[in-house]
């Protein structure tokens, strides 16, 4: 009987190029990389010392997240290793978010026929070992890589399973963690950044960003992320390739403004092959953000949320940087439109308003129920169109 741990040197990634991948990231408008450092199965992807269960000492035979650290960080783009080991012990366990649980009779037969398994499944318990050894091993991609964030994912033994002592330690090694990440970041000369899945608070409150899977907010909030896939799947699944079943562009772009209109980051998930490569079909779809954002990126880089996040007619979402607000049409509007968010503007405190990637002059004046704008005959490009509107001043949150 073959033992799945069989399949580890299956993984090769033998057409892994991460230039190339760095490229096509830039091309797609990125501005960081995360990149899975290790999930719930315990192989690091990284070249560790703690660990045999490795890419540098088998698969790849190959350190991948180093390799593209440097790749990323070669184009300008920020970078992190996203680390999951804090839900480990449950994953071959017959309890997954438990304090202590016996491993799956399977996982017990493997271990018995292969002991080196035990150190790639388990352990099985938040005992003291796993919390040390799990502070070690970020501290091994704090030092080896001085990541420019902290990823890490949701915790759910602090929160549902009762009380209990190795709890508290656990939780009291992730405040040494985040610290001590973040003195050492100010020994590097850089400014770090931290979040935390399951759309929980961070430890402590402030230094970082809510997450969750496809995390999707009624309202402006504090600062988010949507971890959002490109399919259904945060993996590669050969049969979505097959099918095309990828998210369309216009329906991604779209996800894309209507996130940052309520302060939050789209982190765009892809699946690669096991050979390292990724799909076509992917790519395209990274590419066509790519060209839409060379157009169109003013209104989402380094822009901050507006009074209000969206219109309803016609479809908006706003953003605000500078003295400008961006209105970013969903739809192209079919006759002439009110910003009713500027109601309150006085009249002439707009200087200019003009069409993204257009040369074409926009009709537009003040009314009392807010600037009104006529829509161009021509469009410039495809999916969604931004309307920037010059205020006299500096905007924030309310003129």
């Amino acid at each position: 009987m073959p033992n799945r741990i069989d399949g580890v040197p299956l993984f090769k990634a033998e057409k892994w190029d991460p230039d190339k991948w760095a490229e096509l990231f830039h091309e797609a408008g990125a501005r960081y990389v995360v990149l899975t450092a290790e999930h719930h199965d315990g192989y690091a992807m990284w070249d560790s010392d703690i660990t045999q269960w490795c890419a540098t000492k088998i698969g790849p035979k190959r350190d991948l997240v180093g390799d593209l650290a440097k790749a990323v960080r070669k184009r300008g783009m920020k970078y992190a290793p996203s680390y999951h080991r804090e839900r480990h012990t449950g994953f071959f366990a017959l309890e997954k978010y438990a304090i202590k649980s016996p491993p799956h009779p399977d996982i017990i037969e493997e271990i018995t026929r292969m002991p080196k398994a035990a150190e790639l499944y388990g352990p099985f318990e938040y005992s003291d070992a796993f919390i040390k050894d799990y502070v070690a091993r970020w501290k091994e991609i704090e030092k080896k890589y001085k990541p420019d964030f902290m990823w890490i994912d949701d915790i759910p033994i602090f929160y549902k399973v009762k009380p209990h002592p190795q709890t508290k330690k656990f939780r009291d090694a992730f405040k040494y963690m985040i610290a001590d990440f973040f003195n050492a970041a100010e020994g590097w000369g850089k400014e770090v950044y931290l979040n935390n899945k399951g759309a929980n608070l961070n430890w402590p409150d402030g230094p970082g960003c809510l997450e969750k899977d496809n995390l999707k907010l009624d309202t402006i909030g504090p600062k988010w992320e949507n971890p959002a896939t490109l399919g259904t799947s945060y993996g590669y699944m050969k049969a979505e390739e097959e099918r095309d079943a990828y998210k369309n562009p216009t329906e991604l772009i779209h996800l894309l403004c209507d996130i940052v209109s309520k302060n939050g980051n789209l982190l765009l998930n892809i699946g690669p092959r096991a050979d390292g490569t990724i799909p076509e079909g992917m790519q395209q779809r990274l590419l066509s953000m790519g060209k839409w954002l060379q157009v169109n990126g003013e209104a989402i880089y380094g822009t901050r949320p507006w009074v209000t996040f969206k219109q309803d007619t016609p479809d908006l979402r706003f953003t605000i940087k500078g003295n400008a607000l961006y209105a970013i049409a969903l739809a192209k509007p079919t006759k002439p439109f009110v910003i009713q968010s500027t109601k309150d503007w006085k009249a002439g405190s707009v200087t200019t308003v003009k069409l993204l990637g257009s040369d074409t002059a926009i009709k537009w004046k003040d009314t009392d129920n807010g600037i009104r704008i006529t829509p161009p005959r021509t469009w410039p490009g495809k999916h969604a169109w931004a309307f920037k509107i010059v205020y006299k001043k500096q905007l924030h949150r309310r003129p």
